[in-house]
């Protein structure tokens, strides 16, 4: 008996002497995700037109403006009814609930065709925004994931500014952000 019990010593000493066994694996979750966006398109939709004026004397402007499309002109522009201008229109289809970042990037003057001194274009103006901004970052809230970029800006008229067609391109980029 007395075999039997110091076994049994030793073996609750052995047990409570031994280290405690390490955790050796741990399991954690996490998911996986992607996201796939519609192609982002951006269309030319009209091209900004200042609109028919007539020179003269005296300098001046005519401004369209990005928001409403409107018509100002100051000074010695005369302003011709037959003509009234436009802002110009971008169309653009990406993913509802997407932001994406508009740029503006407008030539500094427009030359004449057929040569001459060029008309200065100034106050490029993206609408929607900030008077002559040229960089804003939208969310796109239509179902259908479509939005309308406007673009104005200001022609500057020199006194006695030469007749004729003045014309340049400009670009407006829409990037997913």
């Amino acid at each position: 008996m007395r075999l039997k019990i110091a076994l049994a010593a030793l073996a609750a000493t052995v047990a409570f002497a031994s280290p405690a066994m390490a955790q050796t694996a741990s399991t954690a979750t996490a998911e996986a995700r992607g996201t796939i966006l519609e192609d982002l398109q951006l269309s030319q939709m009209q091209d900004l037109d200042f609109g028919t004026v007539m020179s003269s004397a005296t300098l001046g402007t005519v401004t369209i403006d990005a928001d409403t499309g409107n018509r100002t002109v100051t000074g010695g522009v005369v302003s011709m009814a037959l003509d009234l201008g436009q802002r110009a229109e971008f169309g653009g289809v990406g993913t509802n609930g997407q932001t994406v970042q508009i740029t503006l990037v407008g030539p500094a003057n427009l030359p004449r065709v057929g040569g001459g001194v060029p008309i200065t274009v100034s106050a490029w103006d993206l609408d929607g925004g900030a008077a002559n901004d040229t960089f804003q970052t939208r969310l796109i809230t239509a179902a259908d994931g479509s939005f309308l970029v406007g673009v104005g800006a200001t022609f500057d008229i020199a006194a006695g500014q030469q007749a004729g067609l003045y014309r340049a391109n400009f670009d407006v980029t829409a990037v997913y952000q």
